[in-house]
């Protein structure tokens, strides 16, 4: 019997966007707009890094296992803490529910190129991993509906969705759910919540009080504390309650606890995020389809633009790289054709226009064609 099951050995790891100093060392730039990650462009919160600052000399002790986080978002969002858990990101407590919920003869059902974190959790678990594909890169809700099987334990959305940027409507949502078992349990991923929220259409997950549905959020988008790693998720007493019974006894950590607590309360920083990727998204929208790139609608910090071949959006990473921009290929995502850009600073911004106008795309993905 080999040492490591064959399911972890096929196993692809997540990797992670390039890092502006390491883009600057190897094409030796001494400037460098990172839009891959989709990161907050403004940095953190100022409330969460005075937090930091005054907390700083505490962590010689043990955190409590995010119980003052717990406590201060169920006042934030009038739940009850039983109803609240906290972890090492978002994707932190997505790895306690694979734990928690998932047996042997069990199966995940999710779209196609669904968000790379959930792919490498789950597929980690050696059960069966199934998809549905994309529907005009939208969640095809009847589809994954259909494809519910005796089996079928977790289904997986995003909303919005990453890397597509699209929402599911509160219409097709609840059409969807009607054919969900109460045995099913639906992970809403909601790391993009606060960009989409004030969408009519967009279904916030607190307004679906289902006992089979955990939502999720996550610090490292509006509030700017990617690098702190703290998210939170919202479900019915009885799953927070076994979710507990699996997460690392200390996380979040101290300081991570007490920079979310304080961000909370920092809505100017959360309102002047909003208003500059509300603006950056729009811009890079149309630059882009102005220089004859399709660009998929979306409701996150971030557009997807299909490319005609993987060739070509190979070649488009490289060629920004040069001159400085980093964006997100899709490859690992599933989507080898395809290229996220997440909005930066107006200068940012501008900034990967400039590039991009620099070279001639269209006629370069005509050699990589007539070369095909």
């Amino acid at each position: 019997m080999p040492l490591v099951p064959p399911y972890i050995e096929s196993l692809r790891p997540y990797e992670p966007g390039r890092s502006v100093e390491e883009v600057k060392r190897l094409y030796g730039l001494a400037k460098v707009a990172k839009l891959a990650s989709n990161e907050n462009p403004l940095g953190p919160s100022p409330m969460a890094l005075d937090a930091i600052r005054a907390h700083a000399g505490e962590v010689n002790y043990y955190p409590n296992g995010g119980l003052d986080l717990r406590e201060r978002l169920a006042q934030e969002f009038d739940l009850k803490l039983a109803n609240v858990i906290a972890g090492s990101g978002s994707d932190g407590i997505m790895s306690c529910i694979i734990r928690a919920f998932l047996c042997d003869d069990d199966e995940v059902l999710t779209t196609e190129a669904a968000f790379i974190g959930f792919q490498v959790l789950a597929r980690s678990r050696g059960v069966k991993y199934r998809t549905v594909p994309y529907r005009a890169w939208h969640y095809d809700l009847e589809a994954l509906a259909a494809a519910i099987n005796p089996k079928t334990k977790i289904i997986y959305l995003a909303n919005p969705n990453n890397p597509t940027g699209t929402i599911f409507s509160r219409h097709e949502f609840d059409a969807f759910y009607k054919h969900v078992p109460e045995r099913v349990l639906i992970i809403l991923d909601e790391a993009y919540f606060e960009y989409a929220r004030d969408n009519p259409r967009y279904p916030d997950s607190l307004h679906y009080r289902y006992d089979n549905v955990i939502t999720l959020r996550t610090y490292s988008k509006i509030y700017g504390l990617a690098g702190l790693r703290v998210g939170y998720g919202f479900a019915h007493q009885e799953l927070i309650a076994n979710l507990l019974k699996v997460k690392l006894t200390f996380e979040p950590s101290s300081l991570a606890q007490v920079a979310g607590i304080a961000a909370l309360d920092d809505r100017e920083f959360v309102h002047r995020s909003l208003r500059l990727n509300a603006r950056g998204r729009r811009f890079l929208t149309e630059a882009l389809q102005k220089i004859g790139l399709e660009v998929v609608p979306s409701e996150a910090n971030f557009v997807m633009t299909p490319l005609d071949s993987p060739g070509s959006a190979r070649w488009l990473t490289e060629q920004l790289l040069r001159r400085g921009v980093i964006v997100r290929p899709l490859g690992a995502f599933g989507l080898p054709h395809c290229l996220r850009i997440s909005t930066g600073t107006d200068e940012e911004n501008h900034m990967l226009i400039e590039a991009l106008e620099s070279f001639d795309i269209k006629g370069h993905m005509k050699e990589v064609l007539c070369r095909s």
